[in-house]
């Protein structure tokens, strides 16, 4: 391996401690809500470990559990009284919901101001303008890896692969605001080894295991892989950690890089909302 490692453990260490130590000197706890509907495995793990790093960095997090079986009127009627509730600064909705909740109408129902996942609408308009203040946290993760790299964006070639509404596009946008010429691409590009080999930081958000081979690397070039991908008995990303670290200048692991800033994010995204909120 030739790659420096960016390790998204250490950095989000860091910024929860941050977290912490900003919450400790506010006059109140800054609250998390965060609804989970059915008993999906991933997820209520995913939501016992957001509450335990809430607790631990001063968040008031509690989580509403509701039946597979809740209809979408009364998902509604709870993030309504969430929304009204002046003690919860956050509201997350875990995904994926049960197949006969429509998640667009979920999403749009959740105060802008208290949407710490950044799926609303006016967040992602604002994210577009330059003005949001609560970005999905996944690519703003994905952004402060970049910085504590030392990486330089101004004027770099970026590629994008995967053009999601969770991270691809939301990733696309930071980078064009950091001033880096950004390219998006898909399934459906030609040539697409070709594509990710021009960029000076690729960003690998495709969901499919190793799919970006050491061939697929510029030398020197910065890969941020956001994939998580069971393969047989391991957690792999969407690119070929061996063959990638051999070529690029800097990598993130899969797991160990993108994954822990997610939910350090969160928690940002979470005080960030109760400042705004309360002052």
């Amino acid at each position: 391996m030739t790659a420096t490692l960016i390790d998204g453990k250490q950095v989000a260490a860091a910024l929860r401690e941050s977290v912490a130590v900003r919450t400790a000197g506010l006059p109140y706890r800054p609250g998390l809500a965060v609804v989970l509907v059915g008993e999906d495995p991933a997820s209520s793990v995913y939501v016992r470990n957001k509450d335990r790093a809430a607790n631990a960095a001063g968040i008031a997090a509690r989580t509403l559990r509701l039946p597979a079986e809740t209809t979408e009127a009364a998902l509604l009627a709870t993030i309504a009284a969430l929304n009204a509730d002046a003690e919860v600064d956050g509201i997350l909705v875990q995904l994926p919901l049960p197949a006969h909740i429509r998640s667009r109408a979920v999403i749009e129902a959740i105060d802008p101001d208290k949407d710490v996942d950044g799926f609303h609408p006016i967040n992602v308009g604002r994210l577009y303008d330059g003005t949001a203040a609560l970005v999905p946290c996944t690519p703003l993760g994905v952004m402060k890896l970049l910085a504590h790299a030392g990486v330089a964006l101004r004027g770099k070639r970026a590629v994008v692969l995967g053009r999601s509404a969770i991270v691809g596009k939301p990733v696309a946008a930071l980078l064009t605001a950091a001033d880096a010429t950004v390219t998006v691409a898909h399934s459906r590009t030609a040539d697409l080894a070709a594509e990710c080999r021009r960029a000076d930081i690729l960003v690998a958000a495709v969901g499919r295991a190793e799919l970006v081979r050491g061939d697929w690397i510029a030398p020197g070039a910065v890969v941020i892989d956001v994939g998580i991908n069971r393969l047989g008995d391991r957690l792999v990303g969407d690119v070929a950690f061996d063959e990638a670290a051999a070529v690029a200048g800097a990598i993130t692991p899969v797991p160990g890089g993108v994954g822990p800033m997610t939910i350090a994010c969160l928690l940002e995204n979470t005080l960030t909302a109760a400042v705004a909120r309360r002052g």
